[in-house]
């Protein structure tokens, strides 16, 4: 069974592994990350555990039943009770609905745990699974933005915090 963590140090040779061996697979609906990003991963990794910590960010791995990264769910700036939400799941993993399950576990943690009134999302048009994923999980349609130079669409989703 997959598990969704809170991103810890203790993650930081898996997750650059799961960064690393899906880097061309993400590359085809997002964009790259950079060569700086793995040349320099320890301190990237560094920093966004301190930012984190500060409450500016809640990031999430994907971990699968052998310990490996399978995947990321991360609500980034948090502000005025809303976060963007963002993800990726690796190719190995991808088309069995893990993707629609973490965002449905983050959002609850969004509501509940952190608090959270209100989400957003982004995907490219051409990222149909993607748009899917954000469909089941209660997001809608806020409009059309440009992400690089790709056409994209906007989401947004209230949350119920649950009294209790």
């Amino acid at each position: 069974m997959y598990e969704l963590q809170r991103l810890t140090a203790e993650h930081a040779p898996a997750l650059l592994a799961f960064e690393t061996a899906n880097r061309a697979w993400f590359a085809r609906t997002i964009a790259d990350r950079g060569d700086d990003y793995f040349a320099c991963f320890p301190e990237r990794h560094a920093a966004i555990l301190a930012e984190q910590a500060a409450g500016l960010h809640h990031f999430h791995v994907v971990v699968d039943p052998a310990g490996a990264i399978a995947g990321r769910v991360n609500l980034v700036d948090v502000a005025d009770g809303r976060a963007e939400l963002g993800y990726r799941i690796a190719e190995s993993a991808a088309g069995r609905g893990l993707a629609t399950a973490m965002v449905a576990q983050v959002c609850a943690q969004a509501a509940g745990e952190y608090g959270l009134t209100g989400l957003s999302a982004v995907t490219t048009l051409d990222n149909a699974a993607s748009a899917a994923v954000l469909r089941r999980n209660g997001f809608t349609v806020d409009g059309p933005i440009t992400l690089g130079d790709r056409p994209g669409m906007r989401y947004l989703r209230d949350l119920v915090i649950s009294a209790g």
